[in-house]
């Protein structure tokens, strides 16, 4: 166990492949790999040796050295090893590792292949420390260093403007969030005088409610940053004009999982915060549906993925916010979307890498005989996220189906009412993706697709099927027996808090989100089974129109916070050159106008001199006779 930190070897990898420029081009996507695929096997260690502990004896921490000794501010870089951050760990390098070698062959023939590796190590390495500190301002150069490798990979094709405009979107964005979490480390420095976590959560019940729930508040802020929600999901879709193997490692295991663990590992702070803890399941709750809605009229396969993504880290945010009986439900999905979500964006890779790097749907079709082992891995991905038993999904989702529905009062209705609902058009939306990219007539030819399409390398396929068998037997493994549960317990529900209950069979509540569920593929399949257009309709409805625009997110963006702090800059602009720089200038002018009113007295005649004299001994005189006289 005192080789924890070997976790984050990819950092070195990154390290070396910056470092070492062209002279690693050759070899630098193995080491790459490498580095990767042994901090998945330090990381089966630790689970292996957590197993072995007892219980209550299953939190490892390991001091490296000491980082920050000023003053009364006194932080070690150490990091922690528990039940949540090993699973965590586990999922980011083991699927980590698997997009890795996937991008072997996805990257084949790019000439920057060398420094994308780089880029993918660092991106692992940061997202390990940031769930692996001890302490939240460790957290917070991982969050950073996450933010760093996303724009990094994001743009990493900058010559296309494109690129570069989603890079440095998705970085501002995230930077608003990050200011959240920045401002809540400070918080807890001044009110608690310490930023680890076991500082905190020991302090945390003698904080008033007004700091614990601005602390509270400014985490769920960070959160909305890293996962894109509600209100700062706006750069997720662009942040697909990345190569596709940076979306199913930012959708799958790091950077939108990132507000998930922040959200669940503050858990002792949310529940002791019941407006913070609301506030997190109605963004939870308004995500959901928001991502669904913008998935359904998307017609890039990529962004169709990405809105999907949003929706099912808005079902995690929901539960997470549900409190001690929420946090291992979201656990449990975060790591089954881990195995669908990568396996079906690998999949739309795949699909690019047959048809010349096309995205759009309308022009696909008929690919389910062209590409047999992409067809059933995506396949199998599909039939996870809409939760068709017994796939990785079904476990997960209906697991927090339930767990909103059991708050009970309106509360629950409400909350279980978005759950279910955003079931139904989760069906609809990934059903047309399937429809309509391996369904129906070919909407292509070879000429158009710029080559003979065909299935992918096996260094490709290989990932997808071990993916795929993730999205198969997950969230048996998970679910059955309350496994994760139990195994979380100590650390996301310590007291063992009494978990509400649903009103009605837990059966029943399945069959009606599977109805549900059935609704919504029979709706896609009516409308997309037989044909597709080949361009978009003019005569929309309103909510077609807004879904493609995705809800107006931007539009909302620009008026409610972009044209303001424009004004506001103008103005505070204005105030500093006529107000500040203007008293200044103005103070200035005055005495240049003094001085040179002085010297003109200044003629360098005694004469003068001496008659000035004479002129003001005679005032004085005067003045001291009127005195007198008065």
């Amino acid at each position: 166990m005192g080789l924890v930190w070997l976790i984050v070897a990819p950092l070195a990898g990154a390290v070396v492949l910056l470092l070492g420029g062209r002279r690693t081009d050759r070899w630098g996507h193995l080491l790459g790999c490498a580095t990767v695929v042994a901090a998945f096997g330090v990381a089966v260690a630790a689970f292996a040796g957590l197993l072995g502990r007892p219980a209550e004896d299953r939190t490892v921490h390991q001091v490296l050295f000491s980082w920050v000794p000023v003053g009364e501010l006194r932080v070690d870089f150490g990091l922690q090893l528990d039940q949540l951050s090993v699973c965590f760990a586990l999922l980011i390098t083991g699927v980590g590792a698997l997009i890795h070698i996937y991008s072997i062959g996805y990257m084949a023939h790019d000439p920057d292949r060398r420094r994308f590796f780089a880029y993918l190590n660092l991106f692992v390495a940061a997202m390990l420390l940031l769930v692996l500190a001890d302490n939240y301002l460790g957290l917070y150069v991982g969050w950073e260093g996450v933010g760093l490798a996303s724009y990094l990979l994001i743009g990493f094709w900058s010559s296309k403007p494109s690129a570069a405009t989603a890079a440095k979107k998705a970085f501002v964005v995230n930077r608003v969030g990050d200011v959240g979490l920045a401002v809540a480390v400070m918080v807890m420095f001044a009110t608690v005088g310490s930023i680890s976590y076991a500082g905190v959560f020991a302090a945390a019940p003698r904080l008033g409610d007004t700091t614990l729930t601005a602390i509270g508040l400014l985490l769920l802020l960070a959160a909305c940053g890293k996962s894109a929600q509600v209100p700062l999901q706006s750069w997720l879709g662009d942040a697909m004009e990345g190569p596709t193997p940076v979306s199913a490692l930012i959708h799958a295991a790091t950077m939108v999982t990132a507000g998930v663990y922040l959200i669940v590992r503050s858990g002792p702070v949310f529940d002791l915060a019941p407006a913070a803890q609301t506030a997190v399941v109605i963004v939870g709750a308004v995500t959901l549906l928001f991502g669904a809605i913008i998935g359904c009229a998307k017609d890039d396969i990529k962004k169709a993925l990405a809105a999907s993504t949003m929706s099912q880290i808005g079902y995690m945010v929901l539960a997470a916010g549900l409190g001690p009986a929420g946090y291992a439900v979201a656990i449990m999905h975060l790591l089954t979307h881990g195995f669908f979500k990568a396996g079906l964006f690998l999949g739309a890779g795949s699909v690019m890498h047959a048809m010349a790097d096309e995205t759009d749907m309308r022009r696909f079709g008929g690919l389910r005989n062209v590409l047999p082992i992409t067809f059933l891995t995506f396949g199998l991905g599909y039939l996870a996220i809409i939760g068709i038993p017994p796939l990785a999904g079904f476990f997960s989702k209906d697991a927090i189906i339930e767990t909103a529905f059991a708050a009970g009062g309106l509360r629950g209705a409400l909350l279980g009412g978005a759950a279910l609902l955003g079931a139904g058009i989760t069906a609809f939306y990934m059903t047309r993706v399937m429809l309509m990219t391996f369904f129906g007539s070919r909407r292509w030819t070879e000429e158009a697709a710029g080559a003979h399409p065909h299935e992918a390398p096996a260094v490709m396929t290989v990932p997808m099927i071990i993916l795929a068998v993730g999205s198969v037997g997950a969230g048996a493994v998970l679910a059955v027996g309350g496994t994760l549960t139990h195994w979380l317990e100590p650390v996301v529900n310590p007291a063992g808090a009494h978990e509400a209950h649903l009103g009605i069979p837990i059966w029943a509540l399945t069959a009606i989100t599977l109805s549900v569920v059935a609704v919504g593929v029979g709706l896609a399949y009516r409308m997309y089974a037989a044909t597709v257009p080949e361009t978009a309709p003019e005569d929309v409805s309103a909510l077609t129109v807004a879904a493609r625009r995705d809800l107006y997110g931007d539009a909302v963006n620009e008026a409610v916070f972009m044209r303001p702090g424009q004004q506001l800059t103008r103005d505070l602009v204005t105030l500093d050159n006529r107000g500040i720089d203007g008293a200044g200038s103005a103070l200035a002018a005055a005495v240049a106008a003094l001085s040179a009113g002085l010297r003109r007295l200044q003629t360098g005649f005694a004469r003068s001199y001496a008659l000035s004299m004479l002129g003001g001994a005679a005032l004085i005189v005067a003045l001291i006779l009127a005195v007198r006289v008065w």
